[in-house]
């Protein structure tokens, strides 16, 4: 029993438990492939969350056994991503005041947060909060994340320093600053963008940020090449070995700040996961859960703070690489962490030689990927609204910050969904020469039914909307050439939970038709209008009201009443 019950928490488990040993070669060499794209970019990763490079390494073993188990993609990779060190190095850096030892703390106490906003979003079922983050806001928060990215390598890649906060700051302070770059510094960036370019034109398939890597630390091993100004993560005090954060003075003070942009980190990571999560999911025809996968994020981030890394996500990008050399289980995700551990317990010291300004192009490299400024312009053409949202958060992320801009974009969606809400968009309906009910306006066959308003209000009723739905009621009807005898209300779009404003504002619309003469019907919910009229007012007459199962029934009722001879029909 208990056994069982584990099983449902593990889904990734339970797929590793039923494994087909006809995988194991694939998964092999995918493990491999993803180890080989997922070390460089974990070092350049937590160069830009502003910790140590063993810490990306120490964010990726863990966390990305903990997914294995308990995720429910068979393809997600998890690791480091772009726009969540963003986010963390938003954060962070302000509070921590210039102090490393701080900042890594902070680091650490932010990806315990956010895993636990994770757990506690899975155990009360809120995997549909992966559509908070519209389609709009994700391109713009991920457009502007990959400028803020760019902008913010350049100080690194030229060898130049650029402390302004800030992305616009940043762009304003280079021109003055560019004559003071480091030649050798640049033209070692040069060398890693174009071994970047020409792997990717003639051997797209092969690692290129490993390779290049490789070759520059290689090159700045031989020639000594620190002693020539060029800046290597060994020079910045990169630590090998085991997790030594001293914890013996941390105050714990800033930990406040950090709640609410934890829960946003959570949010966006989530949302960045789910989306890359589906996709492969539906390419390789299964389906996955999404409160598994928020309980899966969580666990992981977990695993991650408590093996002192920072926050991750879904990482697209090594997904990718799974999926492209025939991944086919959560087991390529050990096979890579297993890699990576040995690499952190037997390999550190060479990675001291990495130069500074090759992780920066790489880090340049991978966000200009994130870039699509023309899917952006496309919305305005598809959707004036999406664009206008789209091109809002991209604007705040560049002028506010990555947390801020973030928090602005939610609130205009919730907005722009609250104005829908409160004035949705609304049909008269009308009768094909067939019968067939059909909204007014978009042919011509389409008539009004003689002496009855159809209406169907595009939203469900609630106290904040109903007075506007009877409005529009009553304008409609007095608007009318011809007065109707009859008003037939499509419930099935609007009455979709019992609430006492919207009932009570029912009974003032059924006696303000009364008193021109028209009868009210409500079409479609009978059972449940009946239910929810009566425990609202268990006395009332409702002689005045008509409630019909569907709009054709509600149309042969009117048909039998106003013809002569004819029976009326069963409502029921």
């Amino acid at each position: 029993m208990f056994g069982k019950l584990l099983l449902n928490y593990m889904p990734g488990l339970q797929n590793l438990l039923a494994y087909d040993k006809s995988w194991l070669k694939h998964d092999v060499k995918a493990g491999l492939s993803v180890a080989a794209v997922a070390l460089p970019v974990a070092i350049a990763y937590a160069e830009l969350a502003g910790v140590g490079a063993i810490v990306g390494l120490y964010s990726c073993v863990l966390p990305m056994i903990a997914y294995a188990l308990f995720g429910s993609s068979r393809q997600l990779i998890v690791g480091p991503d772009a726009t969540t060190c963003a986010v963390i190095a938003a954060v962070v850096f302000p509070l921590s005041a210039g102090n490393p030892e701080l900042h890594w703390q902070l680091t650490i106490i932010m990806t315990l947060m956010m895993g636990g906003w994770c757990l506690l979003a899975s155990k009360f079922r809120l995997g549909a909060l992966a559509d908070l983050l519209s389609h709009p806001i994700l391109t713009g928060l991920l457009n502007g994340v990959a400028v803020t990215i760019i902008v913010g390598q350049l100080g690194k890649v030229l060898g130049i320093s650029l402390d302004e906060v800030q992305v616009i700051e940043k762009i304003m302070a280079l021109p003055g600053r560019i004559a003071d770059s480091h030649l050798l510094t640049f033209g070692l960036s040069l060398l890693t963008l174009a071994i970047l370019m020409v792997i990717k034109t003639y051997r797209s398939h092969w690692p290129a940020p490993l390779i290049a890597i490789v070759i520059t630390t290689a090159l700045v091993w031989v020639t000594h090449a620190q002693n020539y100004g060029i800046a290597t993560i060994g020079g910045e005090g990169f630590q090998p070995g085991l997790p030594v954060v001293n914890w013996a003075t941390f105050q714990p003070g800033p930990m406040r700040d950090l709640v609410i942009p934890a829960l946003n980190l959570a949010l966006v990571s989530f949302v960045s996961l789910m989306l890359t999560a589906r996709s492969f999911a539906a390419k390789n025809g299964y389906d996955i859960n999404a409160d598994a996968e928020f309980r899966a994020l969580g666990i992981a981030n977990l695993m991650s703070g408590l093996s002192q890394g920072f926050a991750i996500s879904g990482a697209d990008s090594r997904t990718a690489v799974n999926d492209s050399t025939g991944g086919k289980s959560q087991l390529v995700s050990i096979v890579a962490a297993l890699l990576i551990g040995i690499v952190i317990v037997f390999f550190t010291q060479p990675l001291q030689f990495i130069p500074v300004s090759a992780l920066g192009i790489v880090l340049m490299y991978a966000s200009w990927s994130l870039i699509d400024l023309r899917g952006l312009w496309n919305l305005r053409r598809r959707n004036k609204q999406a664009f206008r949202l789209a091109f809002f958060t991209f604007g705040c992320v560049l002028i506010i910050g990555v947390i801020q801009g973030i928090g602005l974009a939610v609130l205009l969606g919730l907005l722009q969904f609250l104005r829908t809400v409160f004035r949705p968009s609304e049909h008269l309906l009308g009768t094909d020469e067939n019968g067939m009910i059909h909204s007014l306006g978009n042919t011509t066959d389409i008539k009004m039914v003689p002496g009855v308003l159809m209406y169907r209000f595009n939203s469900p009723l609630t106290y904040f909307n109903v007075a506007y739905f009877k409005r529009r009621v009553l304008n409609l009807v007095d608007g009318t050439a011809l007065q109707p005898k009859w008003v037939v209300i499509d419930a099935v779009a609007c009455f979709t939970y019992s609430d006492i404003s919207v009932l009570a504002t029912i009974n003032e619309l059924k006696r303000d038709l009364k008193g021109r003469q028209i009868t009210l019907i409500l079409a479609g919910r009978k059972t449940e209008l009946t239910r929810w009229f009566k425990e609202s007012r268990p006395t009332m007459n409702d002689d005045d009201m008509i409630l019909a199962p569907d709009l054709y029934l509600a149309l042969r009722f009117i048909q039998s009443k106003e013809s002569v001879g004819e029976g009326e029909p069963n409502l029921d």
